[in-house]
């Protein structure tokens, strides 16, 4: 692949303008442009960056093993404690703000990084968004913040089949007439390989997975990746499954003391390829690989120098 089919891979899986991409290139428009439209051509420096950036948002088929190994270690520095997010105002609410918007827009929002801070802080009712957007932000921050506070009260927290329940109540109340509740009906993942469990089977795979969610590991990040794949194979309720899933991930990622990994849009293309890699093939290091760098990419949000 060339880098210009890397390029018009990058706008189409980032949903970024071409403005925001020659920002991310380190270059001014005219330049990007003048690639685009093939009036001039990269030097190496540039192109090393395009490569690097393609792999970032649409996703690699491969992960070395040390560089996998590295960012580990890196993540493993990056020590924090759900205390310190919800006794720092600032924390408390960047986290809030950048899950909330990252999360929803993977699952199709339109709204922008403003309106869900004006929505959810400000408490306002906007006349250019759905009323189903507003009541799924508003219903991820009480989400949020519910998972926050139990896990402040109980560091150690077993997870349990009712408190994934709780959980997708939370992000699904007034939104589906089932929140809370397994499914009773089959579903696909849309444009997935990957096959999800049968409805009369959900119960029984959720109660092995919970199991698996609380034995302790000498690599929680590998099992954070192992667990989040497997909830979002067995999909356990009619709606809703990709944004539980996620908060999950964010409970155990505090319950090890890690940082919780935050799911960029402009990386959904990746994210979905890598759940994809581990669910059908078995593979699960790219999938490890993108929690540690979304976990860098939490320590880079809220201001944190690991030590």
């Amino acid at each position: 692949m060339n880098y210009l089919e890397q390029l018009s891979a990058i706008l189409r899986d980032s949903g970024w303008s071409q403005e925001e991409l020659a920002r991310h290139l380190g270059v001014s428009f005219p330049a990007l442009n003048a690639w685009l439209r093939e009036r001039a051509a990269p030097r190496s420096g540039s192109l090393s960056k395009i490569e690097s950036l393609y792999l970032d948002i649409v996703g690699s088929e491969t992960v070395d093993a040390d560089e996998l190994k590295a960012v580990k270690l890196t993540v493993r520095t990056l020590k924090i404690k759900t205390s310190k997010i919800v006794n720092s105002q600032d924390s408390l609410d960047t986290l809030t703000l950048y899950l909330t918007y990252h999360t929803n827009t993977i699952e199709g929002s339109t709204m922008t990084l403003a309106d869900v801070g004006d929505v959810i802080f400000e408490h306002k009712v906007l006349s250019n968004r759905t009323s189903i957007e507003q009541t799924e932000a508003r219903n991820h921050q009480a989400a949020l913040y519910w998972v926050l506070e139990t896990l402040e009260q109980a560091p150690n927290l077993d997870i349990t089949e009712e408190f994934v329940k709780g959980v997708h109540l939370r992000l699904m109340n007034g939104i589906v007439s089932d929140a809370g509740q397994y499914r009773r009906h089959s579903v696909r993942i849309v444009g997935s390989h990957a096959t999800v469990a049968n409805w009369l089977k959900v119960s029984e795979l959720m109660s092995v997975l919970v199991v698996a969610a609380n034995t302790d590991s000498k690599d929680d990040i590998a099992k954070l990746a192992q667990v989040h794949a497997d909830f979002e194979k067995i999909h356990p309720f009619s709606d809703g499954n990709d944004r539980t899933g996620r908060l999950l991930l964010l409970v155990m990622a505090l319950r090890a003391g890690l940082m919780p990994p935050v799911v960029t849009k402009e990386r959904k293309h990746a994210y979905y390829k890598y759940l994809e890699m581990a669910q059908v093939r078995g593979d699960y290091a790219p999938l490890e690989l993108f929690v540690a760098e979304s976990m860098l990419y939490t320590g880079k949000l809220l201001g944190e120098k690991g030590r």
